[in-house]
């Protein structure tokens, strides 16, 4: 009997849980929802909403590897948008010998070449980004000054290179035979292309959720985004750990270069940079290091560019800047912030 009142004396309390922030959760489906009656017809605000799903997991693809960069190396790199053109061009490398593969008639021809693109893209610029961060970003940490200056000269040189190995008129590829064309429910038109870019983006997200919440390699990472100094003196080589953060970033931009390559079916040397903007609003909105922050900013990007674009066309340019400063106004570190001790 003593021996139980002891064990219950000594036990621990259960340590206070952070609650879950449901709110910033809940604006894609508001806006999803909100935004139904503006439209005429059913099947314009379906069209608009599944383009609006489908751009922003694209967004969120090239975003995402940015955002943790940023969050956990403090590491500004305006040179990202080339990971994105070089994981277009780098589906050239897979579609010359295989180009028989996109004309068959057959879905898994079909989605092993797209599987052959993503992996050698991602391979591709993985491996570019691992020189890219040792031989240009290492010597200028802690400086975001030389950063931006030494990231935008690596990109100019990045671009020139594109230029130099593929020429500088735009190339043209085309989607394979089954991605083409839309799944059709009654007056309803889904652009099959669009909804593989919705799955991918929700698989990728999926495994960067789990490796982030659920590994060891996520705890740390996590960890060192909101204090890198214990984490370094716990033993753990935050160095390396920053090396295959930006490795995996620009892998995750090359897998979104191959999306967005095939969603607008040209590729050009600074197809990257056109995006950046919106990678920028998007990483901002979200939160600098939110995997979670990026996911929703992005669909609330895209979204609102789309419904407003239909709308009042002439308010799309400047859309994206109105939802950013809507949310700072409310947010000013974003829906979700990591902290950053």
């Amino acid at each position: 009997m003593t021996s139980q009142v002891t064990n219950t004396d000594n036990a621990l309390p259960d340590l206070p849980r952070t609650p879950r922030d449901w709110v910033p959760l809940l604006l894609v489906p508001a806006l999803i929802v909100l935004s139904a009656p503006l439209f005429g017809n059913l099947s314009s605000w379906v069209t608009l909403t599944v383009a609006g799903l489908a751009m922003g997991m694209m967004i969120f693809l090239m975003a995402s590897g940015m955002t943790l960069v940023f969050g956990l190396m403090d590491v500004i790199n305006f040179g990202h948008g080339v990971f994105i053109s070089l994981g277009a061009y780098a589906t050239l490398i897979v579609l010359g010998p295989l180009a028989g593969w996109a004309q068959a008639d057959s879905v898994a021809l079909n989605l092993g070449l797209l599987g052959l693109c993503i992996l050698v893209a991602m391979l591709t610029t993985g491996v570019i980004g691992a020189l890219f961060e040792r031989i240009i970003v290492r010597p200028v940490y802690g400086s975001h000054l030389k950063q931006i200056l030494v990231t935008v000269g690596g990109l100019i040189v990045a671009e020139q290179a594109i230029h130099a190995i593929w020429g500088a008129s735009p190339i043209t590829i085309a989607l394979p035979e089954t991605l083409r064309g839309a799944f059709v429910f009654g007056d309803v038109a889904v652009e099959r292309y669009r909804v593989f870019a919705i799955a991918i983006g929700l698989i990728v997200f999926g495994i960067m959720y789990l490796v982030l919440n659920r590994t060891r390699i996520g705890l740390l990472i996590r960890a060192g985004v909101e204090n890198p100094e214990m984490v370094e003196s716990l033993g753990y080589h935050i160095r390396r750990l920053f090396v295959g953060v930006f490795v995996v970033g620009s892998a995750l931009a090359g897998l979104g270069g191959v999306m967005w390559a095939f969603y607008r079916q040209t590729l050009t040397a600074g197809m990257g940079m056109e995006v950046m903007v919106l990678v920028f609003i998007v990483i901002i909105v979200g939160g600098l290091g939110s995997i979670g922050g990026c996911f929703v900013g992005s669909l609330l990007v895209a979204l609102v560019a789309n419904y407003v674009g239909f709308l009042a066309p002439k308010l799309a340019l400047v859309s994206n800047i109105l939802v950013m400063a809507l949310v700072l106004v409310w947010r000013p570190q974003g829906l979700f912030p990591v902290t950053r001790q």
